[in-house]
Formats: structure tokens, sequence, C-alpha cells
């Protein structure tokens, strides 16, 4: 079961992406560069959105418990190479928080998926390019929980990196702090454009794409090293 929790976060990113990327370039009056991702959930076809959500939510979730299976120290799940009587100093903590964070952005994701959100930047056309209120229940609880979403999705490779770095894995630690501080730029820069600041709410839909390929290759990329690294023949530590 580890082993396919692990194999459920290397499919997840993907099929996220290929899926709102094919809808993005497809729907009727949508613009990629200017709408973002959650915008898809409207109209007669909203409902693949809905459905990429919540499938791409659970995977991740699965992959946040085999994670953690996978960390924890001493576990029965970890790698020979990280069984040991004493953890390393900074280690523990990635294998709690680490999984937890990407458990929240799971759950996010399924969240998203089955409240939907509100228009924005004039799709559907003939809706306002921003709602002075929300116009639904829905449409508060999916902007509600986006808000720990993506601040828990901007943190983990932060607290990963210690992980990495307390095993001497200096490459996905730096990998890892380059991916959380790009994540952020083009989140903020994602979101001060779909509040309609002239020079980016034209781009805004485009940023938050770079963002959602920036968090999904990591996490990707992530349950990949980590199936591998479970795969190994076990030699002793």
């Amino acid at each position: 079961m580890t082993r396919r929790f692990l194999a459920g976060g290397v499919i997840a990113g993907p099929l996220f992406v290929a899926t709102f990327l094919i809808e993005g370039a497809t729907r009727a009056h949508y613009d990629p560069l200017r709408h973002p991702v959650s915008s898809l959930e409207l109209g007669d076809f909203g409902w693949i959105q809905s459905v990429n959500f919540v499938v791409a939510g659970l995977l991740t979730l699965g992959f946040a418990i085999g994670l953690r299976r996978v960390l924890r120290p001493g576990g029965t799940h970890s790698p020979a190479s990280l069984q040991i009587s004493r953890p390393v100093r900074g280690s523990t903590r990635g294998s709690t928080w680490g999984p937890l964070l990407i458990g929240i952005w799971a759950i996010h994701l399924i969240f998203a998926g089955v409240f939907v959100t509100d228009p924005v930047s004039g799709y559907p056309p003939g809706t306002p390019d921003l709602l002075t209120e929300f116009g639904s229940a829905h449409a508060a609880v999916h902007d509600l929980v986006s808000i720990p979403g993506f601040l828990s999705l901007a943190a983990a490779p932060f607290v990963l990196s210690r992980r990495f770095a307390a095993y001497g894995a200096r490459a996905w630690s730096r990998y890892s702090i380059l991916t959380g501080i790009a994540f952020v730029t083009a989140f903020v820069l994602a979101t001060v454009g779909f509040n309609q600041v002239d020079g980016l709410v034209d781009i805004a839909g485009l940023l938050q794409r770079v963002t959602a390929v920036i968090g999904w290759c990591w996490l990707t990329l992530l349950a990949a090293h980590h199936l591998r690294t479970l795969r190994k023949p076990r030699t002793g530590a």
C-alpha cells in the first residue's frame, strides 16, 4: 500500500496539469492567460475540472500518507538507509510536518472540487471582472480553503528541505528551497493579478499555471524519488 500511495503521488500532478491545460485550450471564451484554473468549474463542462480537483486531491492525500510511512524515523516502511536508532537533528520535524502540509494541500483540492468558485476576470462571458462579495456559500468555502491549501504547499518544500539537508541530500534541499521561493513569488503575483491590478490582470491565469506547475513538479519528483528509494534492495544501514 505504501508503494501504491507513492505511485499515486507520481500520477496526481501530471494528470491534474494535463487536464486543466487541455480544458483551458479548448473551452470557448476561456483565456488561459487571463482566467484561473478554478473558473473551468463554471459552465456546461465544469464538472470535468471539479472531478479533476477531487481525483488529484485523493491521490495526493494517499501520497501524504505514504510519505509519512516512509519518513517516520525507524518506520517499517523506511528504506534501510534511513532506519536509524537516533534521528538526525532537523529530520524528525520534517517527517511529521512535511506529509501533514501536503495532506492539507490535498484536502484543499478535494474541497475546491466540491465547492465551486465565483466568476472572475470576465469569465463566463457577461460576468463582472471582480465581485464585491461572494455570490454563494460554495464560492466562499472555495476561497477560504484555498488560503491554507496554498500556504501549506508553499511551506512544505521549506520544511522538507531541512530533512534533506540533515541526511546530506544537498541537491534535494536546494531544489526544495528554490521551489518554495518560486512558488510563493508566482502565487503572490497571480493573486494580485486576479484582483484586477493593471499589468498583471491579463497574465494572472498564466502566473497561476506557473505556480501550479512549480508545485506539482516538486510533488511529483518527491513521490518518484521516495518510490524509487523504497524499491531499492535493503542492504543494511
